[in-house]
Order: structure tokens, then C-alpha cells, then sequence
């Protein structure tokens, strides 16, 4: 199932993240390359946000109350949406703010100790790699034909989008800071430092907004995708159904989606005629799209059906 993909992967970047932020900072407090703070700083935040997914995806498996008669499932969009913020205020502002300062007092990097940057990046960019690969590979189990944009706008759970836009962004962050640092060290001009650290700002803001824009659609409530209305269309004709009058559909969460319609019947059809009907018409539903798992189809006489 997605969900087991995305657990998977969300360990996977956690893992990678909390060992490469320990290595940023002891780099940082060795170097004070701001690129380095900047990404250290980044690091910490895709930490908490992979455990801000993980929470989300437990709490969304508790059962319905009478407070919330659907379920919790939309909580995994909640605390997507909340990752997209973290992302955007401690990840970018913070690099951001930190870029500005090292250009008001820019200094190089120096003393003993200034390869190390340059190593733990490298380390940085393998270990970001493998958790890349592991979201690419679980993604690739679902997404089917979807081209990446496709999948990230379409996709109904939430985890593998998030993680394979973090993993771009740390990928291209540590890039970034690889180039800021290198070329310190080559000029001994620490504006490039704060130019690779704004450039990694940028990046984690305009991925946060991406991520902000797709969560609060799922959060609003979206519809089934067009192969599921479909699969739906095709499944309510039948015995005692003579056709759809009209139909809506609504993800309560990444797996739980429900469907509403009005359906034409005979005229001459009795209660116990419709009522087998639409149980019938549900089965159909739900063998066509398992995640169907709330159904509503309410019986109607359609005036062309009359004679």
C-alpha cells in the first residue's frame, strides 16, 4: 500500500537526516561557514517534519467517533501542511536571514579545519542520495504512468510527495553549499558563502510554497482521480439501476474515499426491488474500487424513464 512506501521512505530520510545534522553542525562550530549552519539548520527541520509524518500517519488510524463519524484519515494532510510551514520558516527564512547577515560582516574560512565542509558535504550528498533513491523506488510502485509533476499534484497520500520534494530540495541545498564553500575556500571571499546560503533559502521557500499549495487542496477535499470516477460510472449500472442522475465523490483520506449518487430506477420497482438494488450497485462499487469504503446512493425516477 502507499502508506507502507511512505513509512518506508520517511525512515529512510529521517535516518539520513539526524546523521548528517549532527555532521553539519560539528562542522559549523568548527568552521562557522554560515552555508553549513544554513544546511544544518535545514537538516533539523526535514528531521522534525519526517516525525511531524509519522505522528500524522498514527493518529489518522484511529477509529471514527461521533464528534468525527468519518474518521481521522485528513489528518495526514494536517500535518503535511504543517511540514510545508516548518519548511518555510526555520529551513528557509532562517537561511535567508542567515545569508543576510554574513554579507553584512562576511568572513572567510579558515584555521585547521577548513576542509571539513567540503568532506562532510560530500558524505552529505551520498547519504541524501540513498534516502532519494528509496522515496523514487516507493514512489515508483504507485505512480504508475504519471509523470512526476502529475504524480506530486495528483498523488491523495501525502508522505511520498513530501519526502521526494525534501530530498530534492536537501539534495540541491547541499549542492548549493558544496559551491558556496568551495568557492570561500578558493577566494578566501566569504560572500560566497552567504551567496550559496541565500540560494539555499530560496529553494526550501519555493518548495514549501509547492508543498503548501498541494496539502491545503487535499485538506479542502478532493475528489476521486478519473480512473476511480470511472471505475465508479461503469460499476452503478445494473440490475435495478438504470443509470447515474449525478455523482460526487470525496477523499476522506489517502485510502477512504466516498461516494454519493443519485440513481435512476423503474418506476414499477418495490422496496425490497431497491433496496436490492443499491446493495447490489455497492458491491459493484466496491470490487471496482476498493477504497470506496463510504456509500451513499440514493434512488430517483427519471422523467425520460416514464412511459
Amino acid at each position: 500500500m502507499a502508506t507502507e512506501g511512505g513509512t518506508k521512505a520517511i525512515v529512510a530520510a529521517l535516518c539520513a537526516n539526524l546523521g548528517i545534522a549532527i555532521t553539519k553542525f560539528i562542522s559549523f562550530l568548527l568552521t562557522s561557514s554560515s552555508s553549513m549552519l544554513a544546511e544544518s539548520i535545514h537538516s533539523v527541520a526535514d528531521s522534525g517534519n519526517q516525525i511531524l509524518l509519522l505522528i500524522g500517519g498514527k493518529r489518522a488510524k484511529r477509529s471514527a467517533t461521533p464528534q468525527h463519524p468519518f474518521g481521522y484519515g485528513r489528518e495526514r494532510y494536517v500535518y503535511a501542511f504543517i511540514v510545508s510551514i516548518v519548511l518555510f520558516s526555520v529551513g528557509g527564512l532562517f537561511a535567508l536571514y542567515e545569508a543576510w547577515q554574513k554579507f553584512q560582516h562576511p568572513h572567510g574560512i579558515e584555521g585547521f579545519w577548513w576542509w571539513l565542509p567540503v568532506v562532510v558535504l560530500i558524505v552529505a550528498i551520498g547519504l541524501e542520495s540513498y534516502s532519494f533513491s528509496v522515496a523514487i523506488k516507493e514512489s515508483n510502485r504507485v505512480r504508475g504512468k504519471r509523470s512526476w509533476t502529475e504524480f506530486i499534484k495528483s498523488a491523495k497520500a501525502p508522505e511520498l510527495p513530501v519526502i521526494l520534494l525534501e530530498d530534492f530540495a536537501a539534495l540541491a541545498g547541499l549542492v548549493l553549499a558544496l559551491f558556496g564553500v568551495s568557492l570561500t575556500l578558493l577566494t578566501g571571499d566569504g560572500r560566497w558563502d552567504a551567496t550559496g546560503t541565500g540560494l539555499i533559502g530560496l529553494l526550501l521557500v519555493a518548495v514549501a510554497v509547492v508543498l503548501a499549495i498541494e496539502m491545503k487542496s487535499l485538506l479542502l477535499g478532493e475528489g476521486g482521480t478519473p480512473e476511480h470516477v470511472a471505475a465508479i460510472e461503469r460499476a452503478i449500472p445494473g440490475d435495478g439501476v438504470m443509470s447515474i442522475v449525478h455523482m460526487k465523490t470525496l477523499h476522506l483520506g489517502p485510502e477512504e474515499l466516498l461516494v454519493a449518487a443519485k440513481i435512476a430506477i423503474d418506476s414499477t420497482d418495490s422496496g425490497r426491488d431497491i433496496a436490492a438494488a443499491i446493495d447490489a450497485a455497492e458491491r459493484r462499487i466496491r470490487e471496482a474500487v476498493p477504497i470506496a469504503r463510504v456509500i451513499y446512493l440514493e434512488p430517483d425516477i427519471r422523467i425520460s424513464a416514464l412511459r
